[in-house]
């Protein structure tokens, strides 16, 4: 195989700043986990890349795999990138992978890999900045076509997380009177690995909605079915656990989580949730809940199922294609139809949630090695 170079520059920076792994940073650091044994390391700066030294790569990887926060070595590493930026290093036809949106703006960036003989090969997770724009924070849109349309032109290569993706990527390309580059879809793993059933963290039936508190996630509207449920069952009512930190524009969310006396003691909110935790509260959920109006990918949807959970969805294209008929879908507008739908998978001897387990075990888990076997080929094919 090529000489493999890994961008991590977003993995480092929120290492650095002691920022828990997001699904993003997830899949990077299977990347590291997969290459790190042949791979040299690569940091940049708005767009000013460095290849790291053998010795320094290998520390590198070794802090992100084991969460080693040495904020005093990692500033030193950075000064020593800063000089090894200056060093005129080639690679005989190598690849670069790059697994995060961040800094895929810069041209001189992909000139930079050009003059060393590397390939750019970029991970593209969505396209919603481009096509639901109303749900992102104001400018995000500009930036991220300025990405998509910098990887268009300059890429050697791009991965997919869904065909989903692939398939917006496509059309922002039409449309762009942009040129293709050479793609595969490669479906993500789930973050879940196998562990002991632990004790119920709530002795009542209860519900999880996982997700960064952000407009397209639909906290808002699924915090009012809440309200009607207790409205309609009182003290019977089932418990909602939030878990995900609060993100941009979600005030409103905000003001019914901290304000909304009726959900007081019925929605429990975890801003920051360890992986053991977080499974643990899945397994022993009714169901897990995904309403959102644009996925992706939809990580949670792939974990919940992995764990043979039930999911209430989202009736959208990209749950479809991951989950196939399995889920309940819901079209993330119909507040009678979510409420219906938690009302019965509320019950212990919900027939619904029963036909929903028989169809869990049809369930083809995502996983890394076959990821990676597609994304082998994939970099074999650009070689040839």
């Amino acid at each position: 195989m090529s000489k493999i170079l890994i961008d991590v520059t977003r993995l480092l920076t929120r290492l650095y700043e002691g920022l828990l792994p997001t699904g993003v940073d997830r899949v990077g650091l299977a990347y590291v986990r997969r290459y790190s044994a042949q791979a040299r390391a690569v940091l940049s700066e708005r767009g000013v890349s460095a290849v790291l030294t053998e010795r320094d790569s290998q520390k590198t990887f070794e802090w992100l795999m084991s969460s080693i926060r040495n904020r005093n070595s990692i500033r030193k590493l950075a000064v020593r990138a800063s000089i090894d930026s200056l060093r005129k290093t080639s690679f005989e036809r190598g690849i670069l992978l790059h697994t995060s949106h961040n800094g895929m703006e810069f041209q001189r960036y992909y000139r930079a890999m050009q003059r060393r003989d590397v390939r750019s090969v970029f991970m593209i997770h969505d396209l919603i900045p481009l096509t639901h724009a109303e749900y992102c924070r104001t400018g995000v849109d500009a930036a991220h076509r300025r990405r998509i349309h910098m990887a268009l032109m300059h890429a050697s290569g791009i991965i997919a997380n869904s065909q989903f993706t692939l398939d917006s990527l496509k059309d922002e390309a039409r449309a762009a009177n942009l040129p293709m580059p050479p793609a595969v879809v490669a479906h993500l793993a789930s973050g879940i690995k196998p562990f002991e059933h632990a004790p119920r963290p709530i002795a009542a039936p209860y519900f999880v909605l996982l997700g960064t508190i952000e407009p397209r996630k639909n906290h808002w509207f699924l915090l009012h079915v809440w309200r009607r449920l207790v409205e309609q069952l009182g003290s019977a009512a089932p418990k909602l656990v939030v878990i995900g930190r609060r993100g941009w524009e979600c005030e409103n969310v905000v003001d019914m989580l901290e304000r909304c006396e009726a959900l007081k003691g019925v929605v429990i909110e975890e801003a920051s949730c360890s992986d053991e935790r977080l499974r643990n509260y899945l397994q022993h959920a009714q169901a897990l809940l995904f309403p959102s109006f644009v996925e992706g990918y939809g990580m949670p949807l792939a974990e919940a199922l992995a764990l043979q959970v039930p999911v209430l969805a989202s009736d959208i294209d990209v749950f479809h294609e991951i989950a196939d008929d399995i889920p309940e879908y819901i079209d993330p507008l119909d507040g009678l139809g979510w409420l219906a739908h938690i009302k019965e998978y509320a019950q212990l001897g919900s027939l619904a949630r029963a036909a929903q387990f028989d169809r869990v075990t049809r369930f083809r888990e995502p996983t890394w090695a076959r990821h990676f076997e597609q994304v082998d080929n994939f970099i074999g094919s650009l070689g040839a």
